[in-house]
């Protein structure tokens, strides 16, 4: 087993691509463009998360934190320009706002931990 499966973090980010995964397939309205970047943006949590781990110095393990959590921040956008357009409902921007949110959160505290060092 590699480290990243073991971290709740990458868990709840596999979780979350596939739950925009199944949002793309059952909203047929979502254009090819949007669905492209929230596509890359849920799987860079995910990818991002496992290539960190997968870094020897803390600095590196830091800088796939961040990319991690800035394309979560990514989502955040998408969902929220989806909610402007009518595509999704306020219940399921709220709903995916939430996710994303605790992703966001758990990955700032990791990044934090590494914060203090070989800067």
């Amino acid at each position: 087993m590699f480290d990243f499966e073991k971290l709740e973090v990458y868990k709840k980010a596999k979780a979350f691509n596939k739950d925009v995964l199944v949002l793309m397939k059952n909203t047929k309205s979502i254009d090819v463009v949007t669905k492209n970047q929230l596509r890359r943006a849920s799987l860079s949590i995910v990818l991002n998360i496992a290539e960190g781990t997968g870094r020897f110095s803390k600095v590196d393990k830091r800088h796939f934190y961040i990319m991690a959590r800035g394309s979560a921040f990514e989502c955040v956008a998408i969902f929220d320009v989806m909610k402007d357009e009518t595509i999704l409902t306020e219940e399921e921007f709220t709903c995916f706002y939430g996710k994303a949110d605790e992703l966001s959160r758990m990955l700032f505290k990791m990044i934090g931990n590494l914060s203090n060092s070989e800067c």
